[in-house]
């Protein structure tokens, strides 16, 4: 008779007793549905940097969490080349609920119950999926950090970090004060999430509103843009398109006034 794989667990949840409790939980139903928990994190941050160092077949993820909830670090997660199912653990969101019966996603109600833990479990080996456009649908308000690949592993950028996003060809490329990323994002995506943050200065380029130092004349024979945005802490100059410039122009009067 072949043996039933092993579920490799991570338990994401701020309250270390959620926490303790889930883990009890799992070793309660070990015999049902073989498992182990092989890491254990207080927020979604920490969380992925967890999924560094091990192999997760299913996240049991708390909703409501600071410094990132558990909706945007399923968001992360799936990026990941190898994602854990995701089964997310909730204590009173009734919106979140409605949403995952909706779009058929696995969750949880504290306090978490044996019986419902297993059938949880036990769907993992059937449907391991969620698509990361309903994430995005179910996520309240903006992420604050987005994620890219590199070396292996999934590294987060902090949404204040990030001067400008410039598009070429099929990636986007985030600039920080220190570096570059490259991230698989639609520009134009990036664009209707952070509107409130970025500002769009050409086809290929949203800047963020308080990196932005000036706007001088645009030196070169250049048809298309006759302005450049001056920005903050890096030597890099961004093109500002004719049909950009009414729309950005009241931004650099309020620059220009110190508004």
């Amino acid at each position: 008779m072949n043996s039933v794989p092993t579920l490799s667990v991570m338990i994401v949840d701020d309250e270390a007793p959620a926490r303790t409790r889930l883990r009890d939980l799992l070793a309660d139903v070990a015999a049902e549905v073989p498992n182990a928990v092989v890491a254990e994190a207080a927020n979604g941050l920490l969380a992925v940097e967890a999924t560094g160092g091990c192999s997760v077949d299913v996240a049991l993820v708390d909703i409501r969490m600071p410094k990132m909830d558990g909706i945007e670090l399923a968001r992360h997660l799936t990026r990941l080349e190898h994602p854990p199912a995701i089964i997310f653990v909730t204590a009173y969101d009734s919106y979140a609920v409605q949403a995952f019966e909706l779009n058929a996603i696995d969750y949880l109600v504290k306090p978490v119950r044996a019986q419902r833990l297993v059938d949880a479990l036990q769907k993992v080996r059937q449907n391991r999926t969620v698509a990361p456009q309903v994430l995005s649908q179910i996520q309240q308000g903006a992420r604050t950090h987005l994620s890219c690949h590199e070396r292996g592993r999934l590294l987060l950028i902090p949404l204040p970090e990030i001067l400008y996003f410039k598009a070429d060809l099929k990636y986007v490329t985030a600039r920080t004060a220190s570096r570059e990323y490259l991230l698989d994002e639609s520009l134009t995506h990036l664009e209707e999430e952070f509107s409130a943050r970025f500002i769009r200065l050409h086809r290929s380029a949203l800047v963020a509103r308080d990196a932005i130092a000036g706007f001088e004349k645009n030196a070169t024979e250049d048809a298309e843009t006759q302005w450049q945005a001056l920005l903050r802490g890096v030597p890099d100059r961004l093109p500002v398109s004719r049909r950009q410039w009414p729309l950005v122009k009241s931004y650099a009067k309020q620059l220009s006034s110190g508004v």
